[in-house]
């Protein structure tokens, strides 16, 4: 069953935060990940969320996101990422 990331991003450094743009994709991938949504126009209809980049990554598997998540090939891109913006993040099982 497929799973998903559903993440929040508010960069707090416009400047850097590309690097972590050009990094991340290559550990998603290693882990079956793929991108559904990165950053676009993204709007609240109901409720009081207040969307700035969202981001939603496809994998195979839950257990498959959790590992990207605690990757070593992670480590470095999520380290990038909280320096460089403030991050909701949310692991949801698909159907």
């Amino acid at each position: 069953m497929p799973a998903y990331v559903i993440v929040n991003v508010d960069v707090k450094d416009a400047e850097n935060y590309p690097a972590y743009i050009r990094v991340a994709p290559d550990s998603i991938a290693q882990y079956g990940g793929k991108y559904l949504a990165r950053g676009g126009r993204a709007e609240c209809v109901e409720g009081e969320w207040q969307p700035r980049r969202v981001v939603i990554l496809e994998f195979p598997t839950y257990e498959q996101a959790r590992a990207w998540w605690d990757s070593e090939e992670y480590r470095e891109p999520k380290a990038m990422r909280q320096r460089y913006a403030e991050t909701n993040m949310i692991f949801v099982d698909g159907m």
